[in-house]
């Protein structure tokens, strides 16, 4: 059997961190036939409670690992969370973020094709988050055309089951604290043509708390990923 490390990023999600725990934790549980798999919620110096929530749950669930880190954003926890699985030697990564977005129940379609793909990304083909994200997305893939010359339906899905030496093959042309590594990542793995597949997933509204990253910020990020994108090309 395959270890899994399921790593979730979390910052200032008291609202929704318990519950995240209760949703994911029979996956890491049902797929842990050598007692390796586990867990993995990662704070990002939240500023509520979220750490505290996420250890007193420890006790009750032996696969759950806590790790804390200074604030730095999602992407910068996402790739903290992937590198603790590299080195702790898991043979697949799962990543899928903390505000209920996601449903637990559509990942066994992943897990019983990962003998014939490296890499199986979710593609929100309805987005409950409104258009805006929607067309934000939209402006994503179509910048990776235009720049990297990948086509892709879904580049950034949190929802996404990676064989871990995959991962470790691409994680080291990334900056340390890079703010976009899974749309990095979608893109190395079709650039250099890797065993990769897209399956529709739901894509619900946040269950509880208030997303953090709002118009302002997203444009922000959206001419610096445009240099970045740039920058990283020039590499392949």
């Amino acid at each position: 059997m395959s270890s899994l490390f399921i790593v979730i990023p979390a910052y200032n999600e008291s609202e929704n961190i318990e519950q995240t725990i209760r949703d994911w934790y029979p996956i890491v549980e049902s797929n842990n036939k050598e007692g390796k798999s586990r867990l993995v919620i990662i704070n990002d110096g939240s500023k509520d409670n979220t750490l505290q929530l996420i250890k007193a749950q420890m006790k009750d669930h032996p696969l759950l690992i806590a790790l804390d880190k200074p604030n730095g954003g999602h992407g910068s926890t996402v790739l903290y969370g992937y590198r603790y699985a590299i080195k702790n030697h898991a043979d697949y990564i799962f990543q899928t973020d903390s505000d209920g977005q996601t449903n637990p129940a559509e990942f066994e379609q992943f897990w019983k094709k990962r003998n014939s793909f490296d890499a199986i990304i979710g593609n929100r083909e309805v987005r409950g988050d409104g258009k805006s994200r929607k067309f934000v997305e939209n402006t994503v893939c179509f910048l990776l055309r235009m720049i990297f010359h990948v086509k892709v339906p879904d580049a950034n899905a949190p929802f996404r089951l990676m064989r871990t030496d995959l991962v470790n093959k691409y994680i080291c042309r990334l900056p340390k604290n890079y703010n976009l590594p899974n749309i990095m990542f979608t893109t190395y793995f079709v650039y250099y043509k890797e065993k990769v597949t897209f399956l529709p997933i739901t894509f619900k509204p946040r269950r509880a708390g208030t997303n953090s990253i709002n118009l302002k910020k997203i444009t922000k990020i959206g001419w610096q990923a445009i240099k970045d994108f740039h920058t990283l090309k020039k590499s392949m």
